[in-house]
């Protein structure tokens, strides 16, 4: 089953809602899937988008880019968040090494940023966010493709 959805924002603070009512939605329904696979360009608004998406699930947390670190941990009842940035992986060993099995089989969801670098990685059952530029004079403008993908689809 695939289920595409495609939202239209014009600052970085609609980006969050996007981001936090997808959250909701997930929260809400415990069939969806857990993993959420953020694709797009440097700038484009994935932590944005992220921050949105703690603000339902960990509230309070002060969400940054991991990209120094790889993984930032929010820990919350019930489910904590697991943000990844994939940008700088560029193998199964480095992904092995920074334990991302192991995020996989814990309760939370998962959150990575540039899932380009993991495509064989990233689980049949997830979500897919594509954030674009859609707007080469409006540089807030964003097209935000949300594509929910089950198993078997």
């Amino acid at each position: 089953m695939k289920n595409t959805s495609i939202v239209y924002t014009t600052c970085a603070a609609e980006t969050e809602q996007c981001g936090a009512e997808l959250a909701g939605l997930l929260l809400q329904d415990a069939s969806l899937p857990r993993f959420v696979a953020l694709f797009g360009d440097l700038g484009v608004g994935k932590t944005a988008f992220v921050r949105g998406f703690a603000s339902v699930v960990t509230p309070g947390s002060a969400v940054r880019s991991p990209t120094f670190s790889l993984v930032n941990e929010y820990r919350a009842r019930p489910l904590s968040l697991f943000h990844f940035d994939m940008y700088r992986i560029e193998s199964e060993d480095d992904l092995l090494s920074i334990g991302f099995d192991d995020y996989l089989m814990r309760d939370g969801f998962c959150l990575t940023e540039w899932s380009e670098n993991i495509l064989e990685f990233i689980p049949e059952d997830c979500v897919r966010v594509t954030i674009e530029k859609d707007d080469a004079i409006n540089v807030e403008h964003r097209r935000i493709t949300i594509c929910f993908c089950k198993e078997g689809a």
